[in-house]
């Protein structure tokens, strides 16, 4: 009896050992490596790069001056059968070259690439300073996504467009992780002046709130591993399952056979 009771306070301890092991796989942020508490991410802006799409929209005091420094508005979608459309038209605006620059009316070619959004409405507005009285200038990323795949519940890519997102609000975007997704080596790619740059992050630790692709720049890629768990069941049954399956028909035929 008193074997049996050391058996089983053992395997409670064991039980114990494991639950706090998987605890400490699954839940964020529950690892403290630092103490500090700001980031110099907070006042995230996103800095425009080549290939991106941006609506300029240019306002002044005199609505008809400004009129031949913005481009055409989209048109009206083509209508068929019963008044349905046949889908949205394309929305105008400036696609950012591969030396950063842009070419608008009136004012030629204009670097943007490189700048963050206050920099180049700034730059903008200086430029239209010699043709416009106090002008207004708002510029938007019109082609803002992030995109997360891997061993998370719904892989995408996502448009975004508040052009502000966090990695946390992508993977929830996702689904959230799978229960075997890989919390401590979560990759994200970023593109950095025509460069891939990659990011390891764990997000178990709250250091993660001080990184620096805490928040996602545009086309960002966040890839999330499977964990060595699900990667040896999948090989292992990739291996094994066609013969577990051509030996259980096997059976199964054999019994049906000998009981008929």
């Amino acid at each position: 009896m008193k074997k049996f009771g050391l058996h089983f306070f053992l395997l409670v301890c064991a039980l114990s050992l494991n639950s706090c092991k998987t605890k400490e796989k699954l839940v964020y942020f529950h690892k403290t490596i630092s103490d500090t508490t700001a980031t110099s991410y907070t006042n995230y802006t996103p800095i425009f790069k080549s290939d991106d799409f941006l609506s300029i929209i240019v306002t002044g005091e005199e609505p008809d001056a400004v009129t031949p420094f913005n481009l055409p508005t989209a048109g009206i979608p083509q209508t068929v059968n019963n008044g349905y459309t046949m889908g949205n038209p394309a929305p105008y605006g400036y696609l950012i070259d591969a030396n950063g620059m842009v070419i608008m009316p009136f004012i030629g070619e204009i670097k943007l690439g490189g700048l963050s959004r206050m920099e180049a409405i700034q730059l903008i507005q200086s430029k239209l300073s010699e043709y416009l009285k106090n002008p207004v200038v708002q510029i938007q990323i019109l082609n803002y996504k992030v995109t997360v795949l891997g061993d998370v519940r719904a892989p995408g890519t996502y448009k975004i467009p508040n052009e502000r997102i966090t990695l946390l609000e992508a993977i929830g975007l996702a689904g959230d992780l799978k229960m075997t997704g890989q919390r401590t080596n979560v990759l994200v790619i970023r593109d950095i002046n025509g460069r891939k740059a990659e990011y390891r992050i764990d997000l178990t630790s709250k250091d993660l709130f001080n990184s620096p692709v805490y928040y996602l720049s545009q086309n960002d890629v966040v890839y999330v591993e499977p964990n060595v768990t699900a990667r040896t069941e999948s090989t292992i049954w990739r291996t094994t399952g066609p013969i577990f399956i051509s030996l259980t028909s096997l059976i199964v035929t054999t019994i049906t056979l000998l009981t008929r």
